[in-house]
């Protein structure tokens, strides 16, 4: 079975200008794609080509980089436009056709194209704000509702399935988050005196409101406890500032950027990840947090939010405190709650999800 994987946006930039990373083996689609590999499957990844890597890598599947167009127009970074896609499909056969999003004109060239086979993974649960948001308003309204009302859409939660279903009539009961690759991300069970943020320094994450929570913490409850800052952005100049005014240089550790392995080695050892983010949709740091055992503590915000709360694997709150990271500590259930759930992130079970999906709707069309 061949199939094509459409995901120019590898991972994510805020500005059009994206800064090149030197692999792109820690993000979430390649081990999506590494997912079908393991059932067997011959897959392709079609992403744009701005998004490549600086260093020459290697890869177990083949990856095929796209030319963004019109990137005045289309931002690369939000809306990339790669009509090179349609030729990839023209002179290639494939079974199934994975895309990333309704609000996309890749997606669009498919559907026109290629419906029969295609699924499209939809994660977006409210109108993007490109152009004021009349563009999102006028593609849903219209756009959905014409060409993408007979295609398959997987919803990646149940937030972005009760906004797509207002469009798109073929959307399945079944949600298809992020996975993450379950032999990288390893759990630890013993835990040590240290929470850990992973994510950009950026305003809209809101990590002022984590490091005064920890303040509050470890004056109240326990000093010995260290805050582990994972990531780099332009906020992080004002974040050591406020730490230093605080006073607690030596219970906030500001790591920079980290590789995956050193990442996962700093999570899989803490209490629990902390976010306080003010917009998100769904967060693969949440998902590999709890894939090494490590519960979260989160506003409702991120698209994750929900099962987290319904399996108890860390605290929902949106305005969380020193008191929810008491709680987060005082018991083994959310760790051990992580650990029960872990296999149902593995990206075999999500690759698998999507070939049964795909059967069903084969058969169903019979």
């Amino acid at each position: 079975m061949k199939i094509l994987i459409v995901n120019p946006i590898i991972y994510t930039s805020e500005t059009r200008d994206i800064k090149k990373v030197d692999t792109i083996k820690d993000t979430m689609i390649y081990d999506l794609c590494l997912g079908f590999k393991s059932l067997g499957i011959d897959v392709t990844l079609a992403a744009c080509e701005d998004f490549r890597p600086a260093a020459n890598e290697d890869y177990p599947f083949e990856i095929i980089w796209l030319k963004a167009k019109l990137k005045k127009l289309c931002p690369v970074n939000s809306l990339p436009f790669c009509p090179d896609i349609r030729r990839v499909i023209s002179q290639n056969k494939y079974d199934l056709i994975i895309t990333s999003e309704i609000f996309s004109l890749n997606s669009l060239m498919l559907v026109l194209k290629s419906r029969k086979n295609l699924i499209v993974w939809h994660e977006l649960a409210k109108h993007n704000r490109i152009f004021k948001g009349i563009a999102s308003r006028v593609w849903y309204g219209v756009i959905a509702r014409m060409f993408f009302r007979k295609a398959l859409v997987v919803p990646r939660s149940a937030e972005a399935k009760a906004f797509i279903s207002k469009y798109c009539k073929n959307v399945t009961d079944e949600i298809i988050d992020h996975g993450v690759n379950l032999e990288k991300f390893t759990p630890e069970e013993k835990k040590q005196k240290q929470f850990a943020v992973s994510s950009q320094l950026i305003s809209r994450k809101q990590i002022d409101k984590i490091i005064s929570a920890f303040c509050d913490f470890i004056n109240t409850y326990d000093s010995e406890y260290k805050l582990c800052i994972m990531g780099d952005g332009d906020e992080k100049d004002n974040l050591i500032r406020q730490v230093q005014k605080l006073g607690i240089s030596d219970s906030v550790i500001f790591t920079g950027k980290l590789n995956h392995a050193k990442l996962t080695q700093i999570l899989k050892n803490s209490q629990a990840m902390l976010v306080y983010t003010q917009q998100d949709n769904n967060m693969v740091s949440i998902v590999e947090s709890i894939a090494v055992g490590t519960p979260v503590v989160t506003t409702s915000v991120p698209y994750n939010a929900s099962y987290i709360r319904n399996n108890m694997l860390g605290i929902v709150d949106d305005n969380w405190d020193k008191e929810a990271l008491k709680q987060i500590i005082s018991t083994d259930l959310y760790i051990k709650n992580c650990f029960d759930y872990r296999q149902s992130l593995s990206t075999e079970s999500k690759a698998d999800t999507f070939l049964k999906i795909y059967n069903h709707e084969k058969q169903r069309k019979r």
